[in-house]
Formats: structure tokens, C-alpha cells, sequence
């Protein structure tokens, strides 16, 4: 009598309530439906319709301070490339800023060359000091890079941005609007275009072959070398991003008030664009903007109130102790900022389902990689 044979089984599959498989039933969970990507469409639709209509509803004097706003949310943008994406503190993005601003204010205004031209000249000045940083990063960085970076800003402040030839020295450099943008409505606007921009190059980056390899960096660089990944190639292209991005708020920066003074890039600046971030989100593109509008906006927030109420002293250190009390919250109670709390809605007006998978609607204490649109 031969013995029978007995073949294994195959393994069983997960299941669904109505024997569908499991990922098939989340991936159904997750498909949009055509009135939830016409809800979506159309609630960002207003939202950018807001947005375009606040600078035509505000005061004339107001208008400046949504350019800067504007502005502050390229450079924070900018930095978030290198702290959310690669990893690497950066303290001198004060010296970024004010290198494109007296870039740009020097063609403008001692070469009387046209406005693009710069803009593209701070482009490329940006450019070149990150690269500069970046051939340093390549050898140190976490707190060895955030002391390198400290004292670029110290020396772009005391005496990059002191050379009068250059920068105007004391008196400032003057920096005029384009011709066709010379009221203060039209200029904000050209600073929404700015933003947009960034923000654009932001999302491409991310979305590209180069934006992963880059966010692998942020983990360990050893593992990203042993994946291939060439780690100086994609760490000096974070930097040269980052740069071209600040070179640019820079130029835009540099004709808001029409003069640039070498006191608006101190250390304190640097140190409110690492504050924008981490507020915001570290890693996450709405996150830092809108930490960027919330530091940008409080200093005048406060100021009015004082003015009115007389709750707080007129010199700005009550917009500081505000501040810092705000990074304290977040590093105790939000680690992903600003992106955590506003989790779901970030993810439901990004087309995704307001909670990610596994359920978490919250940002991770890393940045939040969730609601990174």
C-alpha cells in the first residue's frame, strides 16, 4: 500500500470581513472618491483665493509685512532642506539671506543693471557660500556643524557686512523695486510668486530621485553609502539648494523697505529661522511656513496690542519670551510643531486620507514625514 503524500497547505492570506485581502481592503479605504477630490479641490481653491485677496483688503503699511512674511517662509523653506531633509543644523542662514539681499542691492544700485539681473546675481552668490559650507559639512557636522555655521553669521554680520564698498556700511544699501512692481501691492505679490517657487522646488526635490537619497542622509550617511548613494554628491546638492533658495528670498528681501542695513542679519535672525521650523515642523512644507508667518507676524501682533492695551512693552522682548515659550511647548509636548496638530487636515487637503495607515494622524517626533506637502 503506497503512502499518500500530504503537500503543505499554502499559507493563509490575510483577510478581509468579506474574504478580500487585507491590503486590497486599505487600499480601497484609501482610493478617493470624485466628491472628495472635488471638496479637496475646492477647498484649496479658496484657500489660494484668500490668500491672493489679503494683501488687497489690509492696510497699505500692512502690505510690507506680508511681502516679509512671504520672504521669511522662502528662507525657512530653504533651511528646512537642510534640518528636515539631510539633518544638518544650520545657524547661519541670517549670512544667506544677507548675502543675496546686498548682492542684489549692489547690482541695483552701483552696476544699474536690472532688477532680474539681481536676483540672479544673489541666486549664484547664495549658491557659492553654501557650497562653501557644504565642503565643510562634508567633514563635520551636528553640533561641530552648528558651531561652523554660528560663526559664519558672526562673520558675515561684523565684517562681511560691514565692507562699505560693498554694503553701504552703517548708512545700508539701496535696493530698488522692478519698474513694474513698485507699489506695495504689486511687490507682495511678486513675493507670493517667490514663495510659490520655492515651494514648487521643494515639492520637485522631494518627489525626485535626489530628494530620497537625500532624506536617507538624515538617518545615517554609512547606511546611505552602502546603499550607493553618494553621499557627497547629494549632501553639497542639499546645501546648493538651500542656498540658491535664501539667495533668492534675499533678492526680494533686499527691495521690500528699499534699503538694505547690515543690523537686520544678526544671530538673533538665525536663530527665529531655526525657531520657524521647528515650531512649524521639521519636514513638513506647510509646517514651517506657517511657522514662518506665526514669528514673522508676532512681533506686530504684540506691538498693536501694547499700543492699544498697554499689556506689553513696545521694545519686542515680550514677542521673544513668546517665542521661546513656543519652542519650549513643542519640544516638550508637540515634537512635529505646528504639522502634528494640524496633521489631518494637512494630509485631507493633500488628497490623502486624513489618517495615514496604521492609524497615526499625528506627525512623528522626527518631523513628521506624514504631512510633508
Amino acid at each position: 500500500m503506497s503512502a499518500t503524500t500530504v503537500r503543505p497547505s499554502a499559507a493563509p492570506r490575510d483577510l478581509g470581513a468579506a474574504g478580500t485581502p487585507r491590503a486590497n481592503v486599505e487600499a480601497q479605504s484609501e482610493r478617493l472618491t470624485t466628491g472628495g477630490v472635488a471638496a479637496r479641490t475646492a477647498v484649496l481653491a479658496l484657500a489660494l483665493g484668500a490668500v491672493g485677496v489679503i494683501p488687497l483688503l489690509v492696510a497699505p503699511l500692512t502690505r510690507n509685512l506680508l511681502a516679509t512674511t512671504a520672504v521669511y517662509g522662502m528662507v525657512a523653506l530653504s533651511l528646512n532642506v537642510l534640518v528636515g531633509y539631510t539633518g544638518q543644523v544650520s545657524l547661519g542662514h541670517s549670512a544667506f539671506l544677507g548675502v543675496g539681499a546686498f548682492g542684489a542691492g549692489f547690482v541695483l544700485t552701483q552696476l544699474a543693471l536690472p532688477w532680474f539681473v539681481g536676483v540672479a546675481v544673489a541666486v549664484v552668490l547664495g549658491v557659492a557660500i553654501a557650497a562653501l559650507l557644504g565642503i565643510v559639512a562634508l567633514r563635520v557636522r551636528g553640533l561641530y556643524l552648528a558651531l561652523v555655521t554660528l560663526a559664519l553669521a558672526v562673520f558675515a554680520e561684523r565684517v562681511l557686512f560691514g565692507i562699505e564698498p560693498l554694503t553701504g556700511g552703517g548708512a545700508g544699501q539701496t535696493a530698488a523695486r522692478p519698474a513694474w512692481a513698485t507699489g506695495d501691492l504689486a511687490y507682495a505679490y511678486v513675493c507670493f510668486a517667490g514663495l510659490a517657487f520655492a515651494w514648487l522646488l521643494d515639492w520637485r526635490l522631494t518627489a525626485s530621485k535626489a530628494g530620497r537619497a537625500i532624506r536617507a542622509l538624515r538617518d545615517s550617511e554609512r547606511v546611505a553609502a552602502s546603499w550607493g548613494i553618494d553621499v557627497t554628491r547629494y549632501k553639497l546638492l542639499a546645501f546648493v539648494t538651500s542656498g540658491a533658495m535664501a539667495g533668492l528670498a534675499g533678492a526680494l528681501f533686499a527691495s521690500i523697505t528699499e534699503i538694505v542695513s547690515p543690523i537686520t542679519f544678526s544671530f538673533m535672525l538665525s536663530l527665529s529661522f531655526l525657531m520657524m521650523v521647528v515650531v512649524g515642523g521639521i519636514g513638513s512644507r506647510v509646517g514651517v511656513v506657517l511657522g514662518a508667518a506665526l514669528y514673522t507676524a508676532l512681533p506686530f501682533i504684540l506691538d498693536a496690542g501694547a499700543a492699544r492695551y498697554g499689556w506689553f512693552p513696545v521694545d519686542g522682548s515680550a514677542a521673544q519670551v513668546i517665542g521661546a515659550l513656543l519652542l519650549l511647548l513643542v519640544l516638550v509636548r508637540f515634537p512635529g510643531g505646528l504639522a502634528q496638530l494640524f496633521a489631518p487636515l494637512i494630509r485631507w487637503c493633500s488628497f490623502k486620507p486624513m489618517r495615514s495607515r496604521h492609524g497615526a494622524a499625528s506627525a512623528t517626533a522626527g518631523g513628521g514625514s506624514d504631512v510633508r506637502p
